[in-house]
């Protein structure tokens, strides 16, 4: 098994640690990704931005591409069309990113529905013609994210991985359910070794990974040389990194010494980050996630003023309240499925 404290390099970017932060569309945006680097994340990766929107310079994915001051900033893109996919990923490296990712895992209707996403898995021709005009676009890596296929009689993620990487991709993602299974039942591991088998380049295994014995077993399984965490990141955004420095031996922990604090300070750069209106209406899923994880004695006439309230002045007061006092629950896997 690796060691997940070593370096890891895609292309020439050197990632400082192997547990990373996945892509997650309204959830891994500049605020959480900001939360999670600064924990001692290995990687965080952008909310999926679609490359057609982005070429028309649509101010939404303009604002999941942002920056911010993070050390080493990965941008991921999806797309059913291979000229917009090259465009795109002009753009986002013209705009300081250091890795173009390329989504063709989402299961969301809306993307598979417009033929994006894990849909891709269905047209491995047509998907390999996505990811050339990516490679071939830009100067910096290029990383492929998937499923096992599209149902449990399309396995196709080794012959999907083994062709991008002839075409140039550097890294290689595979979440190990297919897309008819949403988030069901529970990741298959094991099955991500047929990925490892065809391909040399860094492998990501990812699927309901949320604590340090999930990491171990994953990584063994899978034969993996990194892990992606997802939800559950739900509530913890400092959970990769806390998995980092667990794994490799520091007891030190990365959760908040002041759970309160840390709460408001993220609700309050959502705001800042969306503007006051759109950053509250964002905000309420990590309120939720927040109070389930750790403070899930919460009254319910407090979680429905707060989840309603379109005052940032309201909202502070009740976080001070809920979270007075409040630790940070001990790491483990969320219970809600994403939305």
């Amino acid at each position: 098994m690796s060691d997940l404290s070593q370096l890891l390099k895609i292309g020439t970017v050197g990632i400082r640690n192997r547990v990373f932060l996945a892509p997650m569309s309204g959830v891994s945006d500049l605020p959480f990704r900001t939360r999670a680097w600064e924990s001692g994340a290995g990687l965080v990766v952008s909310e999926m931005v679609a490359s057609a929107e982005l070429c028309s310079l649509h101010a939404e994915s303009l604002k999941r591409m942002q920056r911010g001051n993070l050390h080493t900033h990965v941008v991921q893109l999806a797309g059913r069309e291979a000229h917009w996919m090259g465009e795109a990923a002009k753009i986002a490296e013209g705009e300081g990113a250091d890795i173009v990712d390329i989504n063709m895992g989402c299961p969301a209707k809306k993307v598979t529905g417009g033929y994006s996403g894990s849909a891709l898995m269905r047209d491995l021709d047509h998907a390999l013609t996505l990811i050339e005009a990516t490679v071939q676009a830009v100067k910096v890596p290029v990383t492929l994210k998937m499923r096992l296929g599209w149902d449990e009689n399309s396995i196709n993620a080794p012959e999907l991985a083994a062709r991008a990487v002839a075409a140039g991709v550097q890294m290689i993602t595979v979440h190990g359910r297919t897309r008819c299974q949403f988030y069901t039942g529970h990741a298959d591991w094991d099955a991500i070794r047929a990925v490892r088998e065809v391909i040399s380049v860094p492998l990501v295994a990812n699927g309901d990974v949320g604590t340090a014995d999930d990491v171990t077993e994953i990584m063994r399984r899978s034969g993996a040389d990194a892990v992606m965490i997802g939800r559950a990141a739900y509530g913890q955004p400092w959970l990769a990194g806390s998995l980092a420095r667990q794994l490799n031996g520091d007891a030190a922990s990365t959760a908040p010494d002041d759970l309160q604090a840390y709460v408001l300070a993220h609700y309050h750069a959502m705001l800042e980050h969306y503007g006051e209106k759109t950053g509250i209406r964002h905000a309420r899923k990590h309120l939720g996630w927040y109070m389930e994880r750790h403070a899930p004695q919460t009254p319910d006439i407090l979680k429905k003023t707060l989840m309603t309230s379109g005052s940032r002045g309201e909202v502070s007061a009740l976080l001070e309240e809920i979270f007075c006092g409040v630790a940070p629950a001990s790491q483990s896997k969320i219970l809600k499925d994403a939305a």
